[in-house]
C-alpha cells in the first residue's frame, strides 16, 4: 500500500516522532474532511492539494454535485423498480 501524504506536518519531533502542523494546515484538513464527505476519492483529493491556488475546486464541486444527483436520480428509479415488482408479485398470487 502507498502513503499518501496529504497534509505534511510543519515539524517532527525526532525524538518522539510527534508531527507538529502549524495553523495553515487546519484550514486544509476541514477542506479534506469536507471533500472526503463528499464522496471524494483519495486522488480527487490529492488534485485538489496540488492545486494550491483551488482555482478548479469550484469546478470538481459543481461536478461532484452533478454525479451525486444522477446517482440519486438512478437510485430513485431502482426504488421505483422494486416497488412495481413487487406489486406485480401481489397481483400474481391473487
Amino acid at each position: 500500500m502507498r502513503k499518501v501524504k496529504l497534509l505534511e506536518p510543519a515539524y517532527i519531533d525526532p525524538a518522539n516522532h510527534y508531527r507538529y502542523y502549524d495553523d495553515g494546515i487546519y484550514f486544509l484538513a476541514i477542506l479534506l474532511g469536507k471533500l472526503r464527505r463528499f464522496g471524494f476519492a483519495i486522488q480527487e483529493m490529492i488534485s485538489v492539494m496540488e492545486d494550491e491556488s483551488f482555482t478548479h475546486l469550484e469546478d470538481l464541486l459543481i461536478q461532484k454535485r452533478k454525479n451525486i444527483l444522477t446517482q440519486l436520480e438512478d437510485l430513485h428509479l431502482q426504488v421505483e423498480e422494486i416497488d412495481h415488482f413487487i406489486e406485480s408479485g401481489k397481483e400474481e398470487k391473487e
